[in-house]
């Protein structure tokens, strides 16, 4: 599938087969070099936006550390990413009737020494999120730097998934998940196509 200008190609046939039989499925090389570079400016030149994802009204959260900063309609390349989720969430919608209707989603900052501990982003299923998804923009990465995506498969069975640039990472909001300590700057978009208009932060 070629969705816009934007990305390469990928095999849809696989993301569904593998989301069907596991809950999660990779995409890498998702996007074309041009455009990579051109998120990974935009986000790098917010950062100064980014605030603590910790902080919930005044009060502070053990669970996480990263830093973070929602996407609107001022930052027009990552809203490319946002077009292309929202394609994403069509297809998903016909191949398993998830009734997905919105994407939110910010930047996300991992910092050395940061993380984000077990969780599930969906838990007993009272929010509207439905799919998660975790696109890797840094540009360079190496297994040392950490920054892993551990999830839990429908199946119980456990999986490290590297954040490897230009790929992204399809999961059921209910699934088990973590994000590993990071010995290095890791940045992402977090999203969650979500069966509600109602997007609250």
């Amino acid at each position: 599938m070629q969705s816009s200008s934007i990305t390469t190609s990928w095999n849809i046939d696989k993301i569904l087969d593998d989301l069907n039989e596991s809950g999660f499925a990779l995409i890498d090389h998702l996007y074309s070099s041009e455009y990579i570079s051109a998120l990974v400016q935009e986000c790098s030149s917010h950062l100064e936006q980014f605030r603590a994802a910790g902080v919930q009204n005044g009060v502070v959260s053990h669970i996480r550390s990263d830093h973070i900063l929602w996407i609107d309609g001022q930052l027009p390349v990552a809203q490319q990413h946002i077009q292309f989720l929202q394609d994403l969430s069509q297809i998903l919608n016909q191949a398993f009737y998830l009734g997905i209707k919105e994407v939110e989603a910010h930047f996300a900052c991992y910092q050395a020494g940061e993380f984000y501990a077990l969780h599930r982003d969906n838990a007993q299923k009272k929010n509207d999120r439905m799919i998660s998804t975790v696109f890797y923009l840094h540009e360079n990465w190496q297994e040392e730097f950490g920054g892993q995506l551990r999830l839990q498969d429908k199946n119980e069975h456990w999986h490290i998934i590297e954040p490897l640039p230009n790929r992204l990472a399809i999961f059921q909001s209910d699934l088990l998940h973590e994000v590993l300590l990071s010995n290095h700057q890791r940045l992402s978009i977090t999203a969650w196509l979500r069966s509600s208009d109602s997007i609250w932060k």
